[in-house]
């Protein structure tokens, strides 16, 4: 099968070893994957922001940029929701509407693409750890993506997954709300990273990088020995 691949700005700039682990793993159980380097933005920071006519110029190449039938796929359910949720919004009274909708239709996370489309449950990785899951925000409630990512790592050899409390709450990152709210945002975050911590795993894994992002923050003040991987990585390790 071929699809498109969709590297985010977050994963280009700062983690782009999760887009080559998520190649890994697609190309593995089959997939022929295409990159268009000439991709940028989905239009999300600019939309959240209120500068709707903005993002719609970034949103105009984006689906210029991922023209055609082939699935795309992310390493990002907060992309991903994105797209598929708000494309339609925002050329709701444009004559792109059809293109835009056909286009959020198209769109993947990861594991949601590997257990829904390719209806794969094991990628034959095997990571040794005790590991706890995070449900981003992006992933429950914008792209309904809860059980996928925890089949897949129940398949994963030698690991072992361990519920934390409160696992559905928020990690208090949500883009600017970081930065706009930073008390809420730290405090939302300890709660996470206690709660994690609570369940003696040694990792913590999770669709979004933004959010590790802002766990590991948490996790680095707190001293704590407690790592983060995106559910690529894990995915892509083979011992």
């Amino acid at each position: 099968m071929n699809v498109q691949l969709f590297i985010p700005c977050f994963i280009d700039q700062l983690y782009p070893q999760v887009a080559f682990n998520m190649v890994k793993v697609l190309e593995k159980v089959g997939c022929t994957v295409k990159y268009n380097p000439n991709q940028t933005c989905c239009g999300q920071p600019a939309f959240n922001a209120g500068f709707w006519s903005e993002s719609k110029s970034v949103c105009d190449k984006f689906l210029d940029d991922f023209n055609g039938t082939d699935y795309i796929v992310s390493p990002s359910a907060s992309c991903t929701g994105f797209v598929r949720n708000y494309y339609g919004k925002l050329y709701e009274n444009s004559a792109q509407i059809n293109v835009a909708k056909k286009t959020s239709a198209r769109i993947y996370e990861l594991s949601d693409f590997l257990i829904n489309v390719l209806k794969i449950e094991d990628v034959g990785a095997t990571f040794n750890g005790k590991v706890t899951y995070h449900d981003s925000c992006a992933a429950l409630r914008e792209c309904n993506t809860k059980t996928e990512p925890r089949t897949l790592l129940s398949k994963v050899k030698g690991l072992e997954l361990i519920e934390m409390n409160d696992v559905e709450t928020c990690c208090g990152f949500g883009g600017s709300f970081a930065v706009k709210f930073e008390p809420i945002s730290i405090a939302m975050g300890d709660q996470k990273t206690t709660n994690a911590a609570a369940t003696g795993a040694e990792y913590i894994i999770s669709t979004d990088m933004s959010c590790l992002m802002h766990i590991d923050g948490c996790l680095t003040h707190k001293h704590s020995g407690l790592k983060v991987l995106h559910l690529a990585d894990v995915l892509a390790s083979e011992a």
